[in-house]
């Protein structure tokens, strides 16, 4: 995501970091409240131009406009041009690969 990733990486390590302290429920609960601080109120849904006005509130207020349009594209997994609460989870997971290590991937065994 462009030459300066100093969020990228704060949030690689930030994201493993709220699972080993809240678990599996309370880091669910959290990346639901992002979701909702990130949204379009009218559509339920995180656009382009959602994600742009509220980037800063989720640590993210340096990224380019091209890289937060590569964050939407990268979720954007049923092509709709929009993030639903799904796929912003699972956008949220990808962008932190420590999340997913065999150490940290122990919290999701039930």
């Amino acid at each position: 995501m462009g030459a300066d990733r100093g969020s990228s990486v704060q949030f690689e390590d930030f994201l493993p970091s709220m699972a080993r302290k809240l678990g599996v429920e309370g880091l669910i609960q959290e990346l639901c409240k992002g979701f909702q601080l990130l949204m379009d109120p009218k559509t339920g849904k995180i656009t382009f131009q959602s994600l742009k006005r509220n980037a800063a509130r989720m640590g993210l207020g340096e990224l380019q406009d091209d890289e937060l349009q590569e964050m939407m594209v990268e979720g954007d997994v049923d092509g709709d041009g929009v993030l639903d609460q799904m796929e912003f989870c699972i956008l949220m997971v990808r962008l932190s690969p420590g999340l997913m290590e065999e150490e940290s991937y122990r919290m999701f065994e039930c």
